[in-house]
């Protein structure tokens, strides 16, 4: 198996370099080629490519494949959670808007973190309690098992694919500035790295790539904006004013502007940036590679301070781009931003650092975007082969041969549409299409996963009918709304005015599951109220958890 991921790691690698220096000596590459980037880059491709081989050696069974044993300490498993939720929407995405739109940009990052105090206290240790591999085992536990794992898996898929598109976007636009490529050869570049990190190497080899991702990121970062307040004699104050005074919008950048130019849309984006996280697939299965409900807390307790302290450089890098990118020539393309306003950390690192600089920036954020990609495509494949196979389809009976089998089909699947997707929405700004992603999770899965561990009169009915309005909902005010029906159908006006859409599709999915459930008279609502209290039992104690120890 080692022989086999070497040998198609290698052959990527080959053909990435072949087509670099076509891009090199034809008209693609507007800059020289950046030969340090490109080693730094290439060095961490290989270098993972190692680490998955070590993973594939000790990936034998499905736990192995979906928890990595759950031998994850909570330190490990919080800097894994940071990397995963610290993705390219986030390093590039948050800085090249608070770049071109100041404190629109800020919106974003309070957003993205104060909802893990809230998964902190209400979610994590009982997630770890109740569940195995994915969330939908807690959806499901006192709840019919087809119907909620159905929905579940559509929701999580739904999820991973608005997600993965953010992703890829950000992979191909970094991959195209590094060595000249045409966009499309950097998605599939992508889209190949991922499908291979997770085929052979299982969530051992994404929590390793993730953790890896996450120092380095951090680390980066924080030299980053070192340097570059070393230009403002480290006053923040010098640099905010440098920014108002170089920024095309001057004052309004201090304002919120596009984003919340109506309460619907502004409701709308709090929700879902505050509750979406609840709802993540890849985060919730970050949960289960840890032994018991205690490191679960462990585990979010160190996120939400290596999550915090990376928006705080993420704002100052955006801000410190204003000035030191947005002013200087070398960076701009026919007055805008070289490679778009993604790139802005980007060429902040050269700006600040030079050459050398600018290949570890790049090269840590591509570990970004194949850390992300990677935990996405397991949580999708586990999604179709534990809950839709194993449990639905096989109703329990799949062999763990057969279970891995079908996961790593589902994540060459998986891979083909991303590439198919990242192709089709390569002008969107990603951060924007996270919030998207974000709304979708906390439509469909937070509704559901919430009410079953905390109301008593939730039922299948219930759960199943709210989260398919909650689903169907998201799904519709998407592709009505502008950044579907205007930007990528090109119709004139959009049917749903607001891009922002979580405040009715959350309604939907809250109203759904009340509604059905206490209009349920059936046998089936019964089992569902009167297994309430085993579940809460376990919940609370781990009394019964795989792997679990009481406390």
């Amino acid at each position: 198996m080692k022989r086999i991921l070497l040998a198609f790691g290698l052959t990527a690698l080959a053909s990435v370099a072949y087509a670099a220096g076509d891009a090199i000596e034809g008209e693609v590459q507007r800059q020289p080629t950046n030969w340090t980037a490109i080693g730094m880059f290439l060095f961490f491709v290989i270098a993972t490519l190692f680490l998955t081989g070590w993973a594939a050696k000790r990936t034998k069974s499905t736990s192995d494949f979906y928890t990595a044993g759950g031998g994850i300490t909570g330190f490990q498993n919080g800097l894994a959670i940071a990397g995963d939720y610290m993705s390219a929407a986030a390093f590039l995405g948050v800085s090249g808007m608070v770049f071109a739109k100041g404190v629109d940009g800020v919106v974003y990052t309070v957003g993205f973190t104060v909802g893990w105090p809230f998964i902190l206290f209400m979610i994590a240790e009982r997630l770890r309690n109740l569940g195995k591999y994915t969330f939908s085992d807690i959806s499901s536990f006192r709840l019919e098992q087809t119907r909620i794992r159905t929905l579940s898996a559509f929701g999580a898929l739904s999820v991973v694919v608005f997600y993965l598109i953010a992703q890829m976007v950000g992979a191909g636009k970094l991959i195209q500035l590094l060595f000249g490529l045409p966009y499309s050869y950097a998605v599939i570049l992508v889209g190949v790295l991922m499908m291979l990190y997770v085929t052979f190497g299982g969530m051992l080899a994404t929590t390793w790539v993730q953790i890896v991702k996450a120092v380095l990121l951090l680390s980066g970062a924080t030299v980053l904006v070192l340097l570059g307040l070393a230009q403002f004699g480290f006053s923040p104050e010098a640099m905010m004013q440098a920014a108002i005074e170089n920024h095309a919008k001057h004052e309004a950048i201090r304002q919120p502007t596009s984003l919340v130019t109506d309460p619907l849309s502004g409701i709308s984006l709090a929700l879902a940036l505050m509750f979406g996280p609840a709802g993540l697939p890849h985060i919730l299965m970050r949960f289960f590679t840890v032994p018991d409900a205690k490191e679960a807390r462990k585990s979010v307790f160190y996120a939400t301070g290596f999550i915090a302290y990376f928006f705080v450089l993420t704002v100052t890098i955006g801000f410190l781009a204003m000035t030191l990118v947005g002013t200087n020539p070398e960076f701009l393309t026919d007055g805008a931003i070289t490679g778009g306003g993604n790139m802005a950390a980007i060429h902040l690192s050269k700006a600040v650092g030079g050459n050398i600089f600018l290949g570890f920036i790049s090269a840590v954020a591509f570990a970004t975007i194949l850390a992300v990609v990677s935990g996405l495509a397991l949580s999708g494949a586990s999604a179709v082969a534990h809950d839709l196979y194993a449990n639905v389809i096989k109703k329990g009976a799949a062999s763990d041969k057969a279970e891995m089998r079908v996961s790593r089909i589902a994540t060459l699947v998986l891979g083909v549409l991303a590439i198919v997707l990242g192709l089709a929405f390569e002008n969107q700004n990603i951060a924007f299409m996270v919030g998207l992603a974000f709304g979708l999770a906390a439509s469909v899965n937070f509704p559901v996963l919430f009410m079953s561990i905390f109301w008593r009169k939730m039922t299948t009915r219930g759960a199943f009918m709210g989260g398919l309005l909650g689903l169907l909902t998201s799904i519709v005010l998407v592709v009505t709304g502008p950044l579907v029906w205007v930007s990528v159908l090109g119709f004139e006006k959009a049917i749903f005015p607001w891009s922002q859409y979580a405040l009715f599709s959350m309604g939907a999915a809250f109203f759904g599951i009340w509604f059905f459930s206490i209009t349920d008279r059936s046998k089936r609502a019964e089992i569902d109220r009167a297994g309430f209290d085993a579940q809460f039992v376990r919940s609370e104690t781990g009394l019964g958890a795989a792997g679990a120890v009481s406390h």
